[in-house]
């Protein structure tokens, strides 16, 4: 097998013109260069330089050799250079689990700031319910879960670092009797409600805060697997939702929806970075949990 070293020595004497340059540029002795050289041409059986003057000069084989070694040296460039990429989280790869709220309203922005800077970073987004990105966190299957509720039992294996609450509201239809009323969680509880399926944070708070009040739950004789969905079919004049505030906030002032001020209930929803916990992430991960961090604080 060729020595690599002594092939690196060939290609900056070849370029250089000298093996004083070459040794100068290199902070080699001299005559370790020259021995290394010899060494080199003994084992490939070709004779690489020529006395010429004060100097040396390439053989026609050496000639052909540069041209081997400018393509070699090259590509461990550009393989250093990646490593290095790697290293300060310049290149690589993201596996990211969301649930719907932070896929769909926040992440796109923190996306964008994230690849002006990390455009080499590649990614993998899949939006699913809260159940499930925290079972695809555990499993190894992502590396990084964007959460969007607040769940009732904290897994030990998971780390979750809140980065911001927003409220969760009662929505219907702006002809709704109960739109812009104040009312009890009792008769809110009879209106049907159109939620997300089974594994929807909010869902499972809606059910939870029944409990805590000993109020009977809803009926939900309708449910999307998407919220704008769920979304619509209220707005059309069907039955109510309990959804984070980010979601709704704009149909809200645009009078699409409107509110229902359940007495005594005041409830936020966390929006969290979940990681599993003791385990070391990638450079590139830490830059896009840094950016999250930075802009999660504005929301315009």
């Amino acid at each position: 097998m060729l020595n690599v070293h002594a092939l690196y020595l060939f290609h900056t004497i070849a370029l250089q013109g000298s093996v004083t340059k070459a040794a100068q540029l290199l902070n080699i002795s001299q005559p370790s260069i020259t021995a290394q050289i010899k060494k080199l041409e003994k084992e490939i059986g070709i004779v690489l330089f020529i006395p010429q003057g004060r100097g040396i000069a390439l053989t026609i084989e050496a000639q052909q050799l540069l041209e081997f070694t400018k393509r070699i040296f090259a590509v461990t460039g550009q393989i250093e250079q990646w490593i290095e990429e790697h290293h300060q989280g310049q290149r690589g790869q993201i596996r990211l689990a969301a649930t719907y709220l932070p896929a769909h309203f926040l992440l796109p922005k923190w996306i964008a700031k994230f690849k002006q800077h990390y455009e080499h970073v590649d990614m993998t987004i899949t939006t699913t319910n809260s159940t499930d990105a925290l079972r695809q966190l555990l499993q190894m299957e992502v590396d990084i879960a964007i959460y969007g509720g607040l769940a009732e039992e904290q897994k030990e294996e998971i780390y979750a670092e809140e980065l911001f609450r927003d409220e969760l509201w009662f929505v219907v239809a702006p002809n709704h009797r109960y739109a812009n009323q104040h009312i009890s969680l009792q008769e809110m509880m009879k209106e049907p409600f159109v939620m997300r399926e089974q594994g929807s944070s909010t869902r499972e708070r809606l059910l939870a805060l029944c409990r805590t009040h000993n109020t009977p739950p809803p009926q939900i004789p309708l449910q999307f697997n998407g919220l704008p969905e769920a979304i619509q079919a209220v707005i059309a004049g069907y039955g109510a939702n309990f959804v984070s505030s980010l979601v709704v906030r704009d149909y809200v002032e645009r009078g699409q929806l409107a509110r229902v001020y359940v007495d005594h209930i005041h409830l936020q929803n966390s929006i969290a970075i979940c990681t599993r916990l003791h385990e070391p992430l990638s450079v590139a991960s830490q830059q896009l949990i840094a950016t999250i961090r930075q802009y999660s604080t504005s929301l315009d």
